[in-house]
């Protein structure tokens, strides 16, 4: 990178922002790959703003991010999910490859935007999984991981918080750290500002203080079927309940909404964080979208892929019969990510550059025009200047008297709770 084209705070921020995971598998690097935190610090400073949490599905969804971060001055989160890129994974990116992608790709650009990397929905739906986490978990630091997302909201209320006060320990102080409460499941099931309390309350009383809670506030993740999506409102009054923890909004399941109402969740609520996958996906691809990321399917529920666009013609056919073969339509079209990888890399030049352009163009809307994330870039070097370490520490203290939260107490309390969590399913993603 040239002193030319370099911001003279990037320097400082790289000496004191790459926490030691990231210094030791990177010593000789470039990129400015930072906790979690300090993305949620530098939107709060901002006001009123949150930033992308871009599912890399693939390695030409990565670039066009960082390309758009860069063009809006935008600090970005990327993040794969559980059941996205975990050992189970169908896409090609993973929870250990995703930091090394993106160091390799920000050297490569130049860039000097601050990067988080997110392991996304680490889902718990029991003690076999905390078992398997405690080994896990500390892997995915290994790998260059700098935030996580502690995902046991398929459980009962008292054994989600049972979970993140057992696994909290295998996260690093100084990592980004997200809870979630109720499932996202659309309109059903829908969070309640009780089950938040009692959550982010529990886990105060243990000393753990999470950066970010995701809810179920009535989206849902995939291609967005209802016209209802978020619910801001409901997104307002559930942190309305958390102010005095200082805990920020998670925002799940982000694509296929509509630009107007998470204008309004980074406006109205404590938003800072906004998950988009499937519709960088269908960019990416060449997939009709409407103006805000919801693919468009035509009468037999099939994707429409737009000529001209996104992958060949050619590979697009095989990619359809491979999923007819299948018996994948649709949100699903994601298990084809981990298939045709090599494939879609394997393209022209040019192709593969319209692809990433149109990843860039979308995500860069959405930083500049919907999520408020301009400059924001410049806002995180600056938090960490002002800190003078990659460690933010916690926005709130103990708040909570840990003998009220004892055993007893707890499942008394997480009884008094609403029971209506929505119907069974598969809702991992």
């Amino acid at each position: 990178m040239s002193e030319k084209n370099c911001p003279p705070d990037f320097e400082n921020a790289l000496a004191v922002g790459r926490p030691p995971n990231v210094a030791a598998l990177f010593p000789n690097s470039k990129a400015l790959l930072v906790s979690g935190k300090v993305i949620d610090r530098a939107m709060r400073k901002k006001g009123d703003a949150m930033t992308i949490a871009a599912n890399c599905r693939s390695h030409i969804t990565l670039r066009g991010v960082l390309r758009a971060a860069m063009r809006a001055d935008a600090a970005v989160i990327l993040e794969i999910a559980k059941s996205e890129g975990g050992a189970n994974a169908y896409c090609p990116v993973s929870l250990w490859n995703l930091a090394r992608q993106a160091d390799a790709v920000l050297n490569e650009l130049g860039a000097t935007v601050p990067v988080a990397i997110h392991a996304d929905h680490y889902g718990i739906k029991g003690e076999k999984d905390i078992v398997a986490a405690r080994v896990e978990i500390p892997s995915l630091f290994d790998a260059g991981v700098t935030s996580i997302a502690i995902d046991a909201s398929h459980l009962p209320d008292a054994e989600n918080l049972a979970a993140n006060i057992a696994l909290a320990p295998f996260v690093p102080g100084w990592a980004g750290y997200e809870t979630e409460v109720g499932e996202i499941k659309g309109s059903s099931g829908l969070s309640t500002p009780a089950e938040a309390v009692f959550l982010i309350a529990g886990l105060n009383a243990h000393g753990i203080h999470p950066d970010w809670i995701a809810l179920n506030n009535g989206t849902t993740h995939g291609i967005e079927a209802s016209a209802s999506g978020i619910q801001v409102e409901l997104t307002s009054e559930i942190h309305a309940a958390l102010t005095k923890y200082g805990v920020s909004g998670a925002q799940h399941g982000t694509s296929g909404n509509a630009s107007e109402r998470l204008r309004e969740i980074a406006a109205k609520t404590a938003t800072t964080k906004a998950n988009v996958a499937t519709a960088l996906q269908m960019v990416s691809w060449g997939v009709r979208v409407n103006d805000y990321g919801n693919a468009i399917l035509d009468g037999n529920g099939d994707l429409v892929k737009a000529p001209g666009q996104g992958v060949t013609e050619e590979l697009w056919a095989e990619m359809k019969a491979y999923a007819d073969a299948h018996g994948i339509k649709g949100g699903n079209y994601k298990k084809l990510n981990i298939v045709f990888e090599n494939k879609i890399l394997g393209q022209a030049a040019e192709v593969r550059e319209r692809m990433v352009q149109a990843v860039e163009d979308f995500v860069y809307g959405l930083l500049a025009d919907v999520f408020n994330a301009a400059g924001t870039g410049t806002i995180a070097r600056g938090v960490l200047a002002e800190a003078g370490t990659y460690d933010m520490g916690a926005k709130s203290g103990r708040i909570e008297d840990p003998a009220d939260w004892t055993p007893e107490k707890t499942a008394a309390r997480a009884a008094a709770l609403s029971a209506d969590k929505g119907p069974e399913g598969d809702f991992d993603d």
